[in-house]
């Protein structure tokens, strides 16, 4: 009996097992988010009630948490599963739909920087929108004055934007306290004040505009994004192409997978 055994193709050991516990990790991840999404819309009665869903007139923060969350679950699954039982189509899978990611988000920055203006338009469009339904939703409200108090920002594109809500509009019909006022998130910050004014904004348009940038921040958001971005287009820039690179490393990493898989059967 011969002692020389046949050394035919192998899979790589390392590259499987670390497809797997990259996609672990992912998979996990992608439950906390759906998880946390779920938890959200369950304390506001949205589970109870799937067509208030489309009630909200803006957008709902949990959606992100939802759709991220799916994403990366769907993905983390695939890759997982596919990489420990060495399951070709589940691999192949995972790399086409990283692939469709990745040109999506590839088309999605071309766009942006073509179609500048009409996306600012569409920003613009979209924060007046939210800004309508400020009060409808705690979550959507949470992000308004997240967005507004970072950016040290008021409206869209100035404080009067905030005319398009009912409770905060100056016309003679309101009769909300709010009247032609701004949330507190509008209001300039006091580093002597430990505790958050909440009214801070009362009455705050219907002062004379110099006073107003005493009070309030009187530049909208859009312009403020437009301002961040540029002093940290290097950043964002290098963020972006970090994810790009993890993508197409996940995509090769998995391919290679693939082939190593094919050719130990193909020499069976």
């Amino acid at each position: 009996m011969s002692g020389k055994h046949y050394k035919g193709p192998e899979v790589s050991c390392c590259i499987k097992y670390f497809i797997f516990g990259f996609n672990v990790i992912f998979w996990f991840l992608g439950i906390a988010f759906l998880g946390i999404g779920l938890w959200a819309w369950n304390e506001k009665g949205v589970l109870s009630n799937i067509s208030s869903i489309t009630d909200l007139g803006g957008f709902d923060p949990v959606w992100l948490f939802v759709v991220v969350g799916g994403v990366m679950f769907i993905l983390g699954f695939a890759g997982c599963i596919g990489a420990l039982r060495e399951n070709t189509f589940l691999l192949k899978f995972f790399s086409v739909f990283l692939g469709i990611i990745f040109f999506l988000e590839l088309t999605a920055g071309v766009l942006a920087f073509v179609f500048k203006d009409w996306i600012k338009d569409q920003l613009y469009f979209f924060i007046n929108n939210n800004i309508r339904a400020y009060r409808d939703d705690i979550d959507l409200q949470n992000l308004i004055d997240f967005t507004q108090e970072y950016w040290q920002c008021c409206g869209a594109f100035q404080a009067d934007d905030w005319n398009l809500n009912i409770y905060f509009n100056c016309t003679d019909t309101n009769a909300s306290r709010e009247r032609c006022g701004v949330p507190f998130s509008c209001c300039t910050k006091d580093p002597a004040e430990d505790v958050i004014n909440t009214q801070c904004g009362y009455d705050a348009r219907q002062k004379p505009e110099v006073d107003q940038q005493i009070v309030i921040y009187t530049k909208g958001c859009v312009p403020q994004f437009e301002k961040w971005l540029q002093e940290n287009l290097t950043i964002v820039a290098g963020i972006f192409i970090g994810i790009a690179l993890l993508q197409i490393f996940g995509i090769c990493l998995a391919q290679n997978l693939v082939s190593d898989i094919e050719a130990v059967r193909a020499s069976w």
